[in-house]
């Protein structure tokens, strides 16, 4: 959720993301950077060609102000620039976003009491977006989703009501079916100041076999085996986190042994260990944010693909942390905290080439983008916030 929930404060997560501003300027000085690609080296990559990418903005709806629906942005490959492209109405409180496999679909949650995920088409004619349609999540306040790697299956998490659903994806339109399951995370009880499950977060693990479902107000991450024909969850082993971490996002590292968990509530990391043929996770010793004695809420935690540095959004402290991973992943090593340039850093997203990072910035209402350096991790922010009123999550494409 956007605010720290029960020990550490009240739910507050219906602020919204509303229509996209203003260009992002340039990047003097990036090129200068060690391990940053340049403008001209991308252009060299790509055949002395740069198209611009998309990227998405996840928002919310529901409040005086906001805006009608996904924002819609491009941004230059070259030197990480935002330009404002519209938006995609009649989607309600699109707070997460999520693509499918083949990057044609764009699939959002429907943040709302009465809880729903949508699809819309990203045709490759030319056309615009279409909305193929919305279907119940079965809870409410769903706030995260993911594609099973298969692209056959959508999985939800509705955090008010501490549940998880699964969706079949239709073959071809990459529309939605209905329901074919929905799973309440009963046990354990929930933890200190908690009233409830409050399901933040449902991935599936490298190997695959494992979907992972991490639950905020039972301070426990569930492992459950999903049936690829029937869409149906199995639950088969559960981690306890410390009464009162409050754990909200979790993140593998490449080899698929270790996995790193954000603690919203106790302000934590805490390295994982994960066997794939079990799907049991076993949680370390918390961890450090670097964010010192002050208010700051952990949010969403990123590794670079080639398992050396990992990166964490802090909202309050408004940084980002920068660690580096040693032992072939088994532990972080907390290197520094960058300002991240903007207030409440909501989730963090690299583009597909991880060249670039962007931070969406709630309650700031912008965006912000970093160069990273491949060789040290460092990040350059870039240009000047990019104007998106509520951010609260940002997915390029």
């Amino acid at each position: 959720m956007d605010e720290a929930v029960g020990a550490r404060g009240g739910i507050g997560r219906r602020r919204f993301v509303g229509a996209v501003g203003a260009v992002a300027a340039g990047v003097a000085g990036v090129a200068g950077v060690a391990g940053v690609t340049t403008a001209a080296e991308v252009a060299a990559a790509e055949g002395g060609e740069r198209r611009p990418r998309q990227l998405f903005l996840g928002t919310y709806t529901s409040k005086p102000g906001g805006g009608t629906g996904i924002g819609l942005a491009d941004y230059d490959p070259g030197t990480g620039a935002l330009t404002a492209t519209g938006v995609i109405p009649g989607v309600a409180d699109p707070s997460y976003l999520a693509l499918a496999p083949d990057r044609r679909t764009l699939y959002a949650v429907d943040e709302q009491e009465d809880g729903a995920v949508t699809a819309v088409a990203l045709p490759r004619d030319g056309g615009g977006p279409v909305v193929l349609g919305s279907r119940s999540t079965g809870g409410a306040g769903p706030c995260h989703l993911s594609v099973h790697p298969g692209g056959r299956w959508l999985l939800s998490a509705n955090y008010l009501s501490g549940s998880v659903a699964v969706h079949p994806v239709q073959p071809g339109s990459g529309a939605l079916g209905p329901r074919t399951d929905l799973v309440v995370h009963n046990s354990p009880p929930p933890g200190p100041g908690q009233t409830g499950p409050h399901a933040h977060q449902i991935v599936t693990a490298p190997d695959g076999r494992h979907v992972l479902a991490v639950d905020l107000g039972n301070d426990t991450v569930y492992t459950y085996r999903l049936d690829p024909r029937a869409g149906k969850l199995t639950q088969v082993a559960y981690a306890a986190l410390r009464p009162g971490a409050g754990p909200r996002h979790l993140t593998f590292h490449p080899s698929g042994r270790y996995a790193y968990l954000a603690n919203e509530v106790d302000n934590t990391v805490v390295v994982c260990g994960y066997d794939p043929r079990s799907g049991r996770l076993a949680p370390g010793a918390p961890q450090s944010t670097g964010t010192g004695p002050g208010i700051s809420y952990p949010a969403q935690i990123l590794v670079t693909r080639d398992g050396r540095f990992a990166f964490l959004a802090n909202r309050g402290h408004n940084s980002l942390t920068r660690y580096a991973v040693a032992a072939a992943g088994a532990r972080l090593r907390l290197l520094d905290t960058v300002p991240v340039g903007g207030d409440f850093p909501r989730q963090i997203a690299f583009s597909p080439d991880q060249r670039w990072l962007f931070a969406a910035n709630q309650k700031s209402g912008s965006v912000t983008v970093f160069a990273v350096d491949t060789r040290t991790g460092a990040l350059v922010r870039v240009g000047e916030p990019f104007a998106a009123p509520m951010a609260v999550c940002v997915l390029p494409r």
